[in-house]
């Protein structure tokens, strides 16, 4: 007779299922699943790029596939005849582009000549108009002082001497007989003009026509000579404010007022209004 608390216990136990494996002990119900080969080698993570690892066997394997691949054809060997063309045919290449870098050069080279010697011509041209014109200064420069020394040193002779002599005093009329003095139209009628010693000037540096300085008629110019500027200076120191009358053959020119001493003879008779009063005074003063 079976007991009935065996029975339950062994009613409490489960049967295991068909097909299915009880484990062997307790310690294998205990221990956790053991992981299988296959969930070993599945990756961690779907769509992770390689490793350093992984790329540098990539690397490897290509360079292995490429190292193992044929080698391309290689062209085929020419042969003697065509060997021979393909250095004459150099060789006409090489002549061709001699032949244009010496012409080349020589183009150059004719330029740069033409250059020179359109440089050369102008620099003579040049030189020569300047040397031209040098000389035209100087020739131009060399006549005029010629004529200006000529000028000044050579005199004018007078036809009769001119006398200059001092002013003593005027009255109406004609001179008496034996007045030291002349007569002479004024323009209050005959004037008698009493004359005190004076000098006689027989040539003259220059003697000429010339504009007034103060703009209105025309002035005699007399440029005496050095011989006798001592003399005049003399003369007119003395008649400062008074009249000297400048007579040739016994007939009164002009009677013209000193306003200062003349040291340089450059003597300036004023008052004629019109050209021809100073042309007529200087015939008369060449006694003429």
């Amino acid at each position: 007779m079976k007991s009935p608390g065996r029975e339950a216990q062994q009613a409490a136990t489960p049967q295991p299922a068909a097909g299915s494996r009880a484990p062997a002990s307790r310690e294998d119900a205990k221990s956790p699943e053991r992981e299988t080969p296959e969930a070993k080698a599945a990756p961690e993570k779907v769509g992770k790029k390689p490793g350093r690892r992984e790329r540098r066997k990539a690397r490897k394997a290509a360079r292995s596939a490429s190292a193992g691949a044929p080698a391309a054809e290689a062209a085929p060997p020419m042969d003697e005849a065509q060997r021979r063309r393909a250095r004459a045919a150099e060789r006409q290449r090489a002549a061709a582009e001699l032949k244009r870098a010496r012409a080349a050069h020589r183009r150059g080279r004719v330029r740069q000549t033409r250059r020179e010697e359109s440089a050369r011509e102008h620099r003579a041209a040049m030189l020569t108009m300047i040397l031209t014109l040098g000389l035209l200064i100087a020739a131009v420069a060399v006549t005029g002082g010629m004529i200006a020394s000529s000028m000044r040193t050579r005199p004018v002779t007078l036809a009769a001497p001119l006398h200059v002599y001092p002013v003593a005093q005027t009255t109406p009329g004609q001179c008496p007989t034996g007045t030291q003095g002349i007569s002479a139209q004024a323009g209050t009628g005959p004037t008698c003009y009493h004359l005190n010693q004076g000098i006689a000037i027989r040539q003259v540096s220059d003697l000429r026509v010339q504009r007034a300085r103060s703009g209105n008629g025309y002035d005699v110019a007399v440029t005496l000579r050095t011989a006798d500027r001592k003399a005049f200076a003399q003369l007119t120191g003395a008649m400062v404010g008074r009249d000297l009358a400048f007579v040739v053959r016994e007939r009164l020119v002009t009677a013209p007022r000193v306003e200062m001493p003349i040291n340089d003879g450059k003597v300036a008779i004023t008052g004629p209004q019109t050209r021809a009063d100073a042309d007529r005074i200087i015939r008369e003063l060449r006694g003429r």
